[in-house]
C-alpha cells in the first residue's frame, strides 16, 4: 500500500522534470529503434507479425528490466528495494503533469497568445493545431485531460494496485507504443494494429474506472452529475476509440460542452462523433474545472486502490 502512496505523492511532488532520468523515456527510443529496424517493404501479413514481435519485444523487455531493478536492489538492500519500487511507480503516474502542461496552455489562452498556445497544446494532443481557434484550443485541452486522465493517472494507478510497478511499467509500455505506432495512418496501418489493440484491452477496465470516478469527482466538485452520468451512458462509445470516449463523455456531462467534431491529423481531416451537448459557453476557466475534476477522480482512485491492498 505504501508503494502505492508513495508513487502519487511523489508525482505530485515531483512531477515530470526536464532532463530528470525517467523509465518512459527509454522505452519510447527502444520503440523507435525497434521501429526503424523492422517496419516497412514486407506487405500487410508480415507487417503485421511484425508489429506483434515489437509490442510483445517492447513489453517483454519492460517486464523483466522492471522486475530485475526491483529484485536487484532488494537483495542489495531491502531500503534500496523499496526506493526502486516507489521511483517505478512514480514515473508512470503523471498527475502533476497533466495540471503543469494544462496550465500553461490556459496562460497563453487568457494572454491572447493564441499562436504560443496552439504551440503548447500540440505537446498534449496528436491532431493538427496551428489552425485552431480559441475555442477549438480549449476543447481540445478539455479532451485531453479527459483522456489522459485515464492514460496518465487512473489506468497507472489501476495496475500500480493489481501489479505494482512492474505492471504498472508494463502498462505504460503498451500505452507508449499505442501512441507511437498505433494505427493512426497509412504508414502504421498494419504495423501498429497490434499495439493499438493491445491498449485497447489494457485500457478497458481502467477507462470505465475513469469514467465512473469522473462522475463522482464532478459531483464532489459541485458540477453536473446527473448530466455527467447521463452521457457517460448515452455517449460514452460514440467515439471511434472504445476508451477514450468514456472518460470525455464524463468530463462533457459534467462540465456542460460538446466534445468531437472535425480534427485534422497530418493535414487530413478525421470526423469524431459529438460527445455530450452544449449548455454552456466554452470560456477558458473551463479547464480549472477539469484538472479539478481529474485531481479529485485521481485521489478517489488512490483511496480505492489503497482499500482494496489494505483488505487482501
Amino acid at each position: 500500500m505504501y508503494i502505492l502512496i508513495f508513487s502519487y505523492l511523489a508525482d505530485l511532488i515531483f512531477g515530470d522534470p526536464e532532463g530528470f532520468p525517467h523509465p518512459v523515456r527509454g522505452i519510447g527510443r527502444l520503440i523507435g529503434l525497434l521501429d526503424n529496424r523492422l517496419r516497412g517493404g514486407s506487405g500487410k501479413r508480415k507487417e503485421r507479425i511484425k508489429g506483434v514481435i515489437l509490442s510483445l519485444s517492447v513489453t517483454g523487455a519492460t517486464f523483466i528490466i522492471a522486475y530485475l531493478l526491483i529484485e536487484l536492489s532488494r537483495r542489495l538492500n531491502p531500503l534500496l528495494g523499496v526506493f526502486v519500487s516507489i521511483y517505478l511507480g512514480y514515473t508512470t503516474i503523471s498527475t502533476k503533469d497533466l495540471r503543469v502542461k494544462a496550465k500553461v496552455i490556459l496562460r497563453e489562452i487568457e494572454m491572447n497568445n493564441i499562436s504560443k498556445a496552439r504551440k503548447r497544446l500540440s505537446h498534449i494532443v496528436g491532431r493538427d493545431t496551428k489552425d485552431l481557434s480559441r475555442e477549438e484550443i480549449i476543447i481540445a485541452s478539455l479532451e485531453s485531460i479527459a483522456e489522459n486522465t485515464n492514460d496518465g493517472i487512473i489506468a497507472p494507478l489501476f495496475y500500480l494496485t493489481l501489479g505494482g510497478p512492474v505492471w504498472a511499467m508494463v502498462y505504460k509500455a503498451v500505452n507508449t507504443l499505442d501512441s507511437m505506432v498505433g494505427y493512426k495512418n497509412e504508414k502504421y496501418i498494419h504495423f501498429g494494429w497490434f499495439s493499438a489493440k493491445l491498449d485497447d484491452f489494457f485500457n478497458f477496465i481502467p477507462a470505465r474506472i475513469s469514467g465512473i470516478l469522473i462522475s463522482l469527482a464532478s459531483f464532489i466538485a459541485g458540477k453536473d452529475f446527473k448530466n455527467s452520468f447521463k452521457i457517460l451512458l448515452r455517449d460514452g462509445r460514440r467515439h471511434p476509440s472504445p476508451n477514450s470516449g468514456v472518460s470525455e463523455a464524463a468530463m462533457a456531462g459534467a462540465l456542460g460542452i460538446k466534445m468531437g467534431g472535425p480534427s485534422f491529423y497530418e493535414g487530413k481531416e478525421v470526423f469524431k462523433p459529438y460527445i455530450g451537448e452544449k449548455i454552456r459557453e466554452i470560456h477558458p476557466f473551463l479547464i480549472n474545472e477539469a484538472l479539478n475534476i481529474s485531481f479529485i477522480a485521481s485521489i478517489l482512485m488512490l483511496c480505492m486502490g489503497a482499500f482494496f491492498i489494505w483488505i487482501i
